[in-house]
């Protein structure tokens, strides 16, 4: 009889555009995921350790961090630090140093594929590894996409938001020339969506007629209780876990579930 093994989804949640709830995005969907009882690692890779924050964690209090993977070949397993308030749930996280790994990796063979390689050993202790890429696309969002398996890329419906996505679908097909042929994207979440106006609806349209791209779950709108959620050290589903918000999150964690990794 033939054993299927489980291999973890590995999803890089990008956008070069900041301001588009990239970390919220995985903050929510990583909890939502867990809640399903699915074994998460979620990656700050960006220096403004937002994702870490909102997490509960002090970046400025850290002993080490994902910066000490780059720079000093710590090794995941000891530097990652488990969430509060949900069983599964683990954070790899950030602080003001990882600005400084940037030039430490321009200097390294290999450097687009050292996320990839420390990640190796942990990543059969989990279900589904979700990487918070910086608002740029410089050598740590190259490492998150070179990491991956697949992107999600949430979607500020408006107009400069949607340019994004243009430039780093082009990104993405470099990364798959140089390093990562298999890396697929997977869809986008729309995020601080006012079905109110035409504008958010145009540009939500937009996008799937001009990239071809799936809409993963319904859309999440806006609401104060994204901006409070942080500052709790919480998630939106935590700290307003009946709210519009929440329930679109859950919702988007069992639309990502039913892809099963299809995508662009």
């Amino acid at each position: 009889m033939a054993y299927t093994v489980a291999v973890a989804r590995i999803v890089a949640v990008a956008n070069q555009k900041g301001g588009v709830a990239k970390t919220t995005t995985v903050h929510a969907l990583g909890y939502a995921l867990a809640e399903r009882s699915r074994r998460v690692l979620m990656v700050d890779l960006d220096p403004q350790a937002c994702l870490t924050y909102s997490a509960g964690i002090d970046p400025d209090s850290l002993d080490s961090s994902v910066h000490d993977v780059f720079v000093r070949k710590a090794k995941v397993a000891d530097v990652r630090r488990r969430v509060a308030g949900v069983e599964g749930l683990d954070l790899l996280p950030a602080s003001i140093d990882l600005a400084g790994s940037e030039v430490h990796l321009l200097t390294r063979t290999g450097r687009e594929q050292v996320l990839e390689r420390a990640l190796r050993p942990v990543v059969d202790d989990y279900d589904v590894v979700l990487i918070d890429c910086p608002p740029s696309l410089g050598v740590l969002t190259i490492n998150g996409l070179t990491a991956a398996r697949e992107v999600l890329v949430p979607l500020q419906c408006e107009a400069l938001s949607h340019r994004g996505v243009g430039q780093l679908l082009e990104t993405i097909d470099d990364v798959r020339t140089f390093a990562n042929p298999d890396l697929r994207v997977l869809g986008v979440v729309a995020t601080m969506f006012d079905g109110r106006t035409l504008h958010s609806r145009a540009v939500l349209e937009a996008v799937g007629e001009l990239y071809g791209l799936a809409v993963i779950g319904p859309p999440v709108r806006k609401s104060i209780r994204f901006a409070e959620a942080p500052a709790q050290g919480k998630s939106i589903i935590q700290h307003s876990p009946g709210s519009p918000g929440a329930e679109a999150y859950r919702a988007i964690a069992e639309a990502f579930e039913a892809t099963g990794g299809r995508g662009a």
